[in-house]
């Protein structure tokens, strides 16, 4: 049994025992059921001029990084090649190596910008591991707190995210021109 917050009495709905409201979702959900107009990756690389729209943070010669649209946590961001692949062996070396320093920048810029207690890193290589765009080839760097799995995941598989993403955005760029990074020029980009 649950209490209804608006009568102050216990409800046995199961409808409400069984949903939690998360209705900014439905931009998600609706987006799985659209065809899609191709890799939404090579998209972000082809429009620059749309990079504060796309939620994208910085861009090098081979990589850039983004804020993931539908987060597990706030903060939550992929750092992607430019090169539309799906596997590791198929980047160069540059490649590799700049991906690797956009993940320790983008590490340091979050705990200036959110102060997490710790990050998530990692990949999802073909669909059967879990990739979302197998074609794509992308890092996930999640920041994590203390905490932070509470009874939201665990009961009801919802993930709360405390902050706008365009705000968190900003704390970003901030915090890189703070850290006097070079991607974070005045203009906020290489």
């Amino acid at each position: 049994m649950i209490y209804s917050a608006a009568m102050g009495t216990p409800s046995d709905s199961t409808e409400r025992q069984r949903n939690l409201w998360a209705p900014w979702r439905m931009e998600y959900i609706d987006s799985l059921a659209r065809p899609q107009e191709g890799c939404f990756l090579c998209r972000y690389r082809d429009e620059p001029q749309n990079d504060k729209k796309n939620l994208v943070l910085w861009r090098g010669a081979n990589t850039f990084a983004v804020m993931n649209l539908f987060p597990y946590t706030g903060g939550h961001c992929l750092v992607a090649p430019y090169a539309h692949v799906g596997n590791l062996t198929d980047l160069d070396a540059a490649t590799m190596t700049e991906i690797m320093e956009f993940l320790r920048d983008l590490q340091t810029v979050l705990e200036r910008a959110i102060c997490p207690d710790g990050f998530n890193v990692g990949m999802n290589i073909g669909r059967c591991a879990g990739a979302g765009l197998p074609g794509h080839i992308h890092m996930h760097v999640v920041p994590r707190w203390s905490g932070d799995t509470n009874f939201m995941p665990i009961l009801g598989d919802v993930h709360v995210i405390p902050d706008f993403l365009e705000t968190i955005h900003e704390k970003i760029h901030q915090a890189g021109r703070e850290l006097a990074l070079p991607k974070f020029s005045a203009a906020g980009r290489r």
